[in-house]
């Protein structure tokens, strides 16, 4: 817990709230690899005081489309708050903000001071909009994308400025909306959205960045979440958006790492480096049929992944 009583948020002013707000001193999360992104809404006291105890590799406090206009303000402070007085963390700790001219410069500006892990900018179209993200945002914090409007997606792979962009999350739902397109194709093996999810994946891994799969609205439906994990790990991707700890709790399981994968990696790259040592960069392996340059660079890509 960041606190120990909350009951004194009971009844609070904007002026006592942002009394609260300290100078940070917050161990950095250790994360190896990003599998679980958790959306939290600010105005929720209980789950913003347990964002220390959460299985998220990332929590996204979200400023943007899950708070009513005349409660962004306090939803703000809120957040600040809480980062502020955060001392250590299992997740990485994202504030994603309303878009850059529709009050996220302010926001940004505000929480450059609490110095959350990352900042995620909602409605970004081009790499105009990202370097004047840049102009202001602390060089201590990461930078996230939410890549819902038809022009972000069509300009990711140019979008990353010299490799400060850390994540992007496929907003799909909004994006179909820009693209004028109904959100009931959102469905299993619609050639629509797997060229979306699969356009989305490459152009991300082409600019270098992290990419995470869609929130899943249907929080109840956790077989249907499940299902949708399953297809985008065979697809390539490795983390997906989450609401709620039972979808993270999912998450974490469908992109762990298989252990017979891990063995597979760690067996091929002792015995490549071995047999390099002789001279030799081709030969059958009694376990795991043909190795040479192409399965060892696979090998050391899994293993690489894991620290």
């Amino acid at each position: 817990m960041v606190f120990k009583d909350i009951s004194f948020f009971d009844s609070f002013d904007d002026e006592w709230l942002a009394g609260l707000i300290c100078t940070p001193d917050r161990k950095a999360a250790k994360i190896s690899s990003i599998r679980s992104a958790m959306m939290l809404n600010p105005l929720n006291i209980d789950h913003l005081n347990n964002i220390d105890d959460q299985e998220a590799d990332i929590i996204i406090i979200n400023l943007e489309d899950g708070v009513a206009p005349q409660y962004k303000e306090r939803a703000l402070l809120l957040a600040a708050v809480f980062i502020s007085n955060l001392e250590n963390s299992k997740s990485k700790i994202t504030v994603r903000v309303n878009p850059f001219d529709k009050g996220g410069k302010e926001e940004i500006l505000f929480l450059n001071k609490v110095k959350p892990d990352a900042i995620r900018v909602s409605k970004v179209r081009d790499l105009e909009d990202v370097e004047n993200v840049l102009e202001i945002l602390d060089e201590d914090i990461k930078l996230h994308l939410s890549i819902e409007t038809s022009e972000a997606f069509n300009n990711l792979r140019y979008i990353n400025l010299d490799g400060t962009v850390e994540v992007c999350y496929l907003g799909i739902l909004d994006l179909l909306n820009d693209l004028k397109i109904s959100q009931s194709i959102l469905q299993f093996s619609n050639p629509t959205i797997e060229y979306i999810m699969s356009r989305f994946l490459i152009d991300s891994k082409i600019a270098g960045v992290t990419p995470v799969g869609f929130t899943y609205q249907n929080y109840n439906d956790l077989e249907g979440y499940r299902n949708w994990c399953k297809i985008e790990k065979i697809m390539g991707y490795s983390a997906k958006s989450c609401l709620g700890p039972k979808q993270v709790l999912i998450a974490n399981e469908v992109f762990k790492t298989d252990d017979w994968i891990i063995e597979r990696a760690r067996h091929i790259k002792n015995q490549y480096e071995e047999m390099i040592e002789q001279g030799v960069s081709g030969f059958m392996d009694q376990e795991y049929g043909f190795i040479d340059e192409p399965i060892y660079k696979d090998a050391l890509l899994i293993l690489d992944s894991l620290n």
